[in-house]
Parts: structure tokens; sequence; C-alpha cells
């Protein structure tokens, strides 16, 4: 079995700090190991030149080694839409998305793009997504093949879409449980894939969709549920007419038994007081998509709010509606997009939220987020002097929490020296070969 150390300074939290100075939430150490194999991490600790004999030992210093990233939404076939110009969330979907879905019957398009959003996903230091893919059962079968491929944990489903869209992206109630049924059954735990039911949002269903969809719950309460709520007040106002009977949005979802300690519902801007109660009542988990909302002007995300009411919370680039592939980046327009609310989002809670918070609301802290023995090699090397104007800064810069404040607001994909998923290296394979010995 081969085995691994990388020698570098070594961030894992513990917790959710509790404030900026909170030094018992993280696990800190200035010239660290991380020893890997079998695609597992054996330990972690202070750098010993004799420990782990025979292991290869990579050394990253000075950069920063984290868990990987973990991206909570985002939607695989969007990529080749993401930047596109002057709409809001319904004219958006029509104008762009929809069409750009339609291509994703063919299995190769789908293939293809599948493999550049895990490549790029990658690239920015992100190992586990949870992801919409198109209403076609074989765009599922894409990704989650080329998942498989790279050994990546991720989680994805076969949007279901019976009304409001093109024909070229409409399923039927019954067809949409049958293809979601199937993809289960094949994927659902094989190797690191994860199912989630993925009725888009309450728009593009009937009411004998979203039978359905509470069908394939019940019978697979092991699987997660992803879907939209509150994004836009356009939005929330077609799904009152939709659903008169319903007491407001999340109602809807509500009413068809989709709320749980699995269930990831996306934006969650514009909620009602008995919204937020429910949503914390049912351990169901809020995603906040900061440069979607900021991009299509959909409103401003209330962490404080939803925390004060002790609603789960996840982060997440919602790409591509989100602008930018990078966890680094979508940490920097959260944090203004609080700043705007008069909130503040210290770096300390971000990276946390990143790794271990968005691993704890995807209840997979026992596998990933973490830098702790016997969870998975999924890892990101963080490079906090990458470009010349952080560089620069970093000159300057005096504790851990100012180092990792200057890689969200700096930071990119230039910023990730490597990325490792179950152990291997899968951006600079050639560089980390070279550091080797």
């Amino acid at each position: 079995m081969t085995e691994t150390i990388l020698r570098g300074r070594v961030l894992s939290f513990r917790s959710e700090p509790a404030h900026y100075d909170d030094m018992d939430s993280f696990l800190y150490i200035e010239d660290g190991a991380v020893h890997i194999a079998g695609g597992k991490i054996v330990s972690v600790g202070a750098f010993d030149p004799k420990a782990g004999e025979g292991a290869t030992v990579v050394d990253h210093r000075p950069h920063l080694i984290v868990p990987g990233f973990i991206d909570t939404h985002a939607h695989f076939p969007q990529m080749q839409v993401i930047a596109s110009w002057g709409a809001t969330l319904l004219d958006w979907l029509e104008k762009y998305t929809f069409p750009e879905e339609t291509r994703f019957s063919d299995p190769e398009h789908a293939a293809t793009i599948a493999g550049h959003f895990l490549d790029t996903l990658a690239a920015h230091g992100t190992t586990t997504a949870a992801v919409y893919c198109t209403v076609h059962p074989q765009s599922a079968e894409a990704f989650f093949t080329e998942a498989e491929r790279r050994n990546m944990a991720m989680i994805a489903g076969k949007v279901m879409m019976d009304r409001n869209a093109p024909k070229g992206l409409l399923d039927t109630p019954e067809s949409s449980y049958d293809d979601s049924k199937a993809l289960i059954g094949k994927w659902h735990g094989r190797g690191r894939a994860l199912y989630a039911i993925t009725p888009r949002f309450a728009i593009t269903s009937t009411p004998e969709q979203l039978e359905m969809a509470e069908a394939l719950v019940r019978e697979h309460p092991d699987c997660y549920l992803q879907t939209h709520l509150s994004e836009n007040k356009a939005e929330i106002e077609l799904t009152r007419q939709l659903y008169p009977g319903a007491r407001d949005y999340f109602d809807v979802y509500e009413s068809y038994g989709l709320l749980g300690a699995k269930s990831l519902f996306g934006h969650a801007i514009h909620l009602t007081k008995r919204e937020q109660k429910r949503m914390a009542e049912t351990d169901s988990v809020a995603v906040f998509c900061p440069t979607s909302n900021l991009f299509l002007g959909s409103g401003l995300y209330d962490e404080a709010g939803l925390r004060a009411d002790g609603v789960r919370r996840a982060i997440a680039t919602d790409v591509g509606g989100g602008t930018n592939y990078s966890m680094l980046r979508t940490l920097d327009e959260g944090y203004k997009v609080l700043a705007l609310r008069g909130q503040r989002m210290d770096p300390l809670h971000s990276f946390y939220w990143a790794t271990l918070g968005n691993a704890h609301a995807l209840s997979l802290e026992d596998r990933i987020g973490t830098l702790a023995p016997g969870s998975n090699a999924d890892i990101a090397v963080l490079d906090s002097r990458a470009t010349p104007v952080m560089a620069l800064r970093m000159e300057r810069v005096k504790s851990l929490q100012e180092e990792l404040f200057l890689l969200q607001t700096l930071g990119d994909d230039r910023a990730v020296a490597e990325t490792y998923v179950d152990g291997r290296p899968v951006k600079n394979c050639a560089s980390s070969a070279d550091r080797s010995g």
C-alpha cells in the first residue's frame, strides 16, 4: 500500500468557531504532517523525519494544508452559460439555462462537460459537491461515471421537471420516478457516489410530480433531497399562484414530506419566520449562494437571522448562476453580502463553513471536511503568496486569521497549490512528484 506524508502548515477545524479568536475550534500545526495510506488519513501531527518510514514525503512548506473544500449547490450543465449577461432569475432560466440544458440529451456532450466540471472543481480545491444534473437520466449517468473515474465524493441527481420548461426538458411524474429510482439503484452508495432526489423547484413540478418525489424520499431515506427555495420574489409569487393552498413557499415542500436532515434548500433568502422555524424544527438546510444572489439581483441572505432561529446552514457557489467555481471567491462575496446586512463573517468561520461546516450540513463530517484520522484524504494545499499582490500583503500578515482573510479576499484557483482526492494529487501531479523526497 502506497503511503504518503504531506508536510506543511496543517489546519483542520474541530467545531464551529464561536468568535474571531476561538483557538479551541481548530487544530493548527506550524510544521505538520498528514500521513495518508489507502486513500485515508492515518494520522496528523508534528512532522518527524523518523516517523512514517518508507512513506513518500511531499514537502508543501510554507503552504497551508486544509481539508478539501465542499460545495453544497452547483449545476454542472451550466458551465457554458456562466457569465451570461442581463437577466433576473426566471428570465435567466428561460433565456440561457433551459436552452443549454437541452443539449444534455446527448450522452457524449454530457460526459464532456462532466469531465470539465470535475476537473475545474479540483483545480479550485473543491473535492465534494452537491450537483444538479439535467432532466435527462443520461446526464446523471455521465456525471457519476466521470466522478467514479476520479474517485471523487459527489452527491448528484437527475432533475425532475414536468411543467414550465421547454418540451425537451420535460419528463412526467411517472418517468421522473422511474428514472430516479433506477439511478438510485445503480449509483447511490456505489464507491463514493451519493444520490440526491432533485425536483428542480416548485414552479417546474406539478403536485403529481412532487408526490413522486415524496415517494422516492420515503422509499430511500438515506438519499438526499435538493431543490430551490425563495430565491427571487417573482419566483415566490408564481409559486403562490401555482400552489394557492400552501401557507408559503416552504409549505409546498412540507406538504409533500420533503423536509429533513438531508434536505438541501438552495438560496432561502426571502423566508418568513414560520418558514425559518419549520426549517429549524425539521433540521433542513438553508444553502447560501452569494455570487448568484448578487449576480441575479435576487436578494441578501440573512445568516444572523437563520442562525438565531437554529437553522442548519451551508454555503455554495451555485455555478452557473453563481459566477465562480472557487469557494475562496464564494467566501469573499459571502462576506460582502453579510456586510450589507450589517453582519460579519470572520475568517475562521469562513474556512470552517467551506470545510467541516458544509460536511456537517451534508451529514458527512465523519468522512470529509476534516483532517481527522480515519477520514478520506481529500485535501487542498493553499499558497497565500500565489500572486505578487498576495505576496506583498503577506509581508504584513501577523496571524492565521489575517492570512485566511487574505486567502478568501484575494485568492482563487491560483492560490490552490495542489488538490488531493482520495490521497492522490490531481491538480499538479508532476510538480508534486518533483517535491517528493
